[in-house]
């Protein structure tokens, strides 16, 4: 049986368009990555078919997308918290503390992949769940969890951090774009990030991820290894 690897992030989707190709790799090499979504996307109304569902039909269909690519990803298992989308930093801290270290101790995770500490983009949601991970890992009340990645984000890079480990998705790319199809009423979305998913984007063709915490030490050192080596 493989390590338990968590992959937490705010929406539906946010796990195919950033670490899907790591999580299919981890899948088949007999590991059990599981995914925490703080949210189940319920405000993403603009992005596909669903333009006219409630905030409740939406999420509905949302969580059933969300089965279907973690189906193709080889997902272990999905957790939805159910926060409201768009208004993750609303949230009660405690709670949300309490969710992400429960979520992290249920599974015995000794990896936790988040967002970066911008989200990324800035999504004050992205932002709130990096937070709340990063503080769940770091309490001393997760003591399973040995490394903390973050998703590479131009923020990051800027700093002069380098991925500690980067992920081609040439190969594995109708994989990805499977899962990314998966979550439908994102399709407009995920196509202007993407463009047409039966091209293979060479402008996304990388998964990054850089080391933020490991026992014993903040940041990594520029010429450590990928601490994945021991899973991979």
């Amino acid at each position: 049986m493989g390590e338990p690897i968590g992959f937490l992030y705010a929406h539906p989707d946010d796990e195919t368009f950033l670490s899907a190709c790591l999580i299919r790799q981890l899948a088949d090499e007999g590991h059990a990555p599981v995914l925490l979504l703080a949210t189940k996307g319920e405000a993403g109304q603009k992005n596909g078919y669903a333009a006219q569902a409630t905030k409740e039909e939406l999420a509905a269909i949302r969580v059933k997308e969300m089965e279907k690519a973690a189906v193709v990803l080889g997902i272990a298992e999905v957790e939805h918290l159910g926060f409201p989308d768009g208004k993750l930093d609303m949230v009660d801290e405690t709670l949300f503390l309490e969710a992400v270290i429960h979520f992290i101790n249920k599974h015995r995770l000794k990896i936790v992949v988040t967002f970066p500490e911008d989200g990324g983009n800035f999504h004050p949601d992205h932002m709130a769940i990096s937070r709340f991970a990063t503080a769940a890992v770091q309490s001393g009340r997760c003591p399973s969890v040995q490394k903390l990645y973050y998703i590479r984000s131009k923020t990051l890079t800027e700093k002069g951090y380098e991925p500690t480990l980067v992920i081609d998705t040439e190969q594995a790319w109708s994989i990805k774009a499977e899962a990314l199809r998966a979550h439908t009423s994102q399709l407009l979305a995920i196509e202007r990030y993407f463009g047409n998913l039966d091209v293979f984007p060479e402008n996304r063709r990388y998964e990054s991820f850089v080391l933020n915490w490991e026992r014993g030490q903040r940041w990594p050192s520029k010429t450590e290894t990928s601490l994945f080596d021991d899973l991979l």
